[in-house]
């Protein structure tokens, strides 16, 4: 049978992780076991199960500092393969799953041996979407997050394909994809062995386009599973979106990025528009962009500086 770890982490959101917890218990298991894996980023209320979700199959780490997005799940993923995985699934906590989300995504996986990544068709939770006003009741819950994305080069940033959009069977087919967002990715575990864990530099923020495009490199193709759903609570690990944490770790993180894959003319007008935010850019813009010169990854300077 196969053996499928799914990898989440819990910052300072223990409701948050046990609805996720809920959602992925009533998951459909058919061919294949699965664990669930909460590694808790050093929570200032350290993360406990209740005792009814003591299970064998359910398991809680304990991480003594803050890793971000990319260390917490290098954590996961780590005790995952010691442990037997065949496949690991990365999934946000903030997201409920439908119960056939594992299932859909691992038939395509095991397609073909070329797809080494899978991801679902995601929705905003109802009540967060980016334009509320846009959309009528019977709307939420239909709303687009990500099917499918894809890497603008020019512009070196990941965009998600039909988001804001409401699904009408626009994006029903299973196909290749440039871009899977790290909210939810199935992967085989030859992908770990070959490409590494999620880069640590990056700490969260283009962690999942920098593993992305270090499997596609790697022979690999990713794709986009429409039958495979998930709802996500957008933005709700990080405090919501267009904040400071945002500022410094995209900005600096795009940087990183750009600078690993970008083509040569695309890391020229990177280095103009981070000279731009260095004259005129918000105040963690400048931070982001001086830390990236300096080499001060990970979490870098950003918890140092009073936000």
């Amino acid at each position: 049978m196969k053996k499928i770890f799914a990898v989440t982490i819990n910052y300072n959101n223990e409701k948050i992780t046990l609805d996720w917890l809920a959602s992925m218990e009533k998951i459909n298991k058919e061919n294949f076991s699965l664990d669930l894996v909460i590694v808790d980023n050093d929570s200032s209320k350290q993360f406990s199960l209740p005792k009814k979700d003591q299970k064998k199959n359910i398991h809680v780490i304990i991480s003594e500092e803050n890793t971000g997005f990319t260390g917490g799940n290098n954590i996961g993923i780590e005790f995952a393969l010691k442990n037997g995985a065949d496949y690991i699934l990365i999934i946000n906590n903030d997201t409920i799953a439908d119960p056939n989300l594992i299932k859909n995504l691992l038939e395509v996986l095991d397609k073909n041996e070329k797809i080494g990544i899978t991801a679902p068709k995601i929705y905003f939770a109802k009540g967060h979407e980016f334009h509320k006003e846009m959309y009528t009741s019977k709307d939420l819950g239909k709303v687009i997050w990500y099917a499918g994305g894809e890497i603008d080069w020019a512009n070196i940033k990941s965009i998600h394909r039909g988001v804001n959009e409401i699904d009408k069977g626009q994006y029903q087919v299973s196909e290749k994809t440039d871009f899977i967002s790290g909210c939810c990715m199935l992967i085989k575990k030859e992908i770990f062995q070959k490409v590494g864990l999620f880069d640590d530099r990056g700490f969260m923020y283009y962690e999942d386009a920098i593993f992305c495009e270090k499997a596609k490199r790697n022979g690999y193709e990713l794709w986009y599973v429409p039958n495979a759903m998930l709802w996500h609570l957008n933005a709700a690990s990080s405090g919501g979106s267009g904040n400071n944490l945002q500022d410094y770790f995209i900005t600096r993180n795009q940087m990183l990025f750009g600078m690993l894959f970008a083509p040569f003319r695309s890391k020229i007008a990177l280095i103009l528009q981070s000279l731009r935010f260095l004259i005129s850019g918000r105040p963690m813009q400048k931070k982001g962009i001086i830390d990236f010169y300096s080499g001060k990854f990970g979490k870098g300077t950003y918890f140092q500086v009073k936000n």
